[in-house]
């Protein structure tokens, strides 16, 4: 099944979202836990989460991504802020559970001066401390652009991430076509290699969803400024590459493209024309 779909407003809950990402022909969807700015989630809603899983299971829907607030960084130097971050993911992850099996996407963060050694101990210290055996949700690095002191801008970054990591087999990569072009990752030119690079630093089994987003900057420039598909760097022949690997074409893809939802109508139906 191509699962496809795009980041919707949370707001109205999962329902709507489900009823908005059929409106725009996706079947799966992406959505903010709570503000990406700031720190509150909504009230949980157990009627709408149930209606949810009924009414996806009925219509075929992919697996879902939640990603978590941009104010979310597990190696901040600032110990309150490291504390908001362990909060944010405990809570996350609880709501996460009510859905059940899904994936749960957050950017490892920035270490702003301590080193890329020192931001791996603290994002394996917190991933430690929310990690549990029995829990169903996958929880995904997200790939970076290496803008500042981001870290994952490496396949090796998230590797030392993952290896620190007790649990690890609760962890995954989600792969954000931008970022990784941004980072330095020729995936326009050069998508087998890319992809046998990660294979033989992460695992290929490790990658289990992809953010389709083209680019406003060239290879390697650690900007991470999207665009729309066929509109940037990358350009839309290898988004139809993407889509159609044999390595790639079965995993869920979700757009950030700077769009509205009309704009992500267009996208899905454009990718939907180009899958083989």
């Amino acid at each position: 099944m191509f699962t496809i779909g795009a980041h919707l407003s949370a707001g109205k809950g999962y329902v709507n979202m489900l009823e908005t990402a059929q409106s725009i022909g996706a079947n799966t969807f992406q959505f903010f836990t709570r503000n990406p700015r700031g720190g509150k989630a909504k009230e949980i809603d157990e009627a709408d989460i149930h209606a949810f899983k009924e009414r996806a299971a009925a219509a075929g829907f992919g697996t879902v991504l939640a990603h978590a607030p941009y104010t979310l960084n597990a190696c901040s130097a600032k110990p309150e802020v490291r504390e908001f971050a362990l909060m944010t993911f405990e809570d996350d992850l609880k709501r996460m559970e009510l859905l059940g099996h899904q994936l749960y996407n957050f950017h490892p963060g920035s270490h702003v001066g301590q080193g890329e050694t020192k931001a791996i101990e603290l994002i394996s210290d917190i991933l430690n401390r929310v990690l549990y055996e029995d829990m169903t949700t996958t929880v995904l690095l997200e790939t970076m652009a290496g803008k500042g002191s981001e870290m994952g801008k490496t396949f090796e970054e998230l590797r030392a991430i993952i290896d620190a990591t007790t649990l690890n087999e609760k962890l995954g990569v989600c792969l954000d076509t931008c970022h990784v072009n941004d980072a330095g990752y020729d995936i326009a030119n050069d998508l087998d290699g890319v992809l046998e690079a990660f294979d033989r630093t992460v695992g290929l089994e490790r990658l289990k969803a992809l953010h389709l987003n083209d680019s406003k900057n060239p290879l390697a420039s650690h900007k991470d400024r999207h665009e729309r598909l066929g509109e940037g760097t990358i350009g839309l022949a290898a988004f139809e590459r993407i889509i159609n690997h044999p390595q790639l074409r079965e995993l869920p893809m979700f757009l950030e493209t700077p769009n509205e939802l009309d704009g992500y109508a267009h996208e899905i139906a454009l990718l939907r024309s180009l899958r083989r």
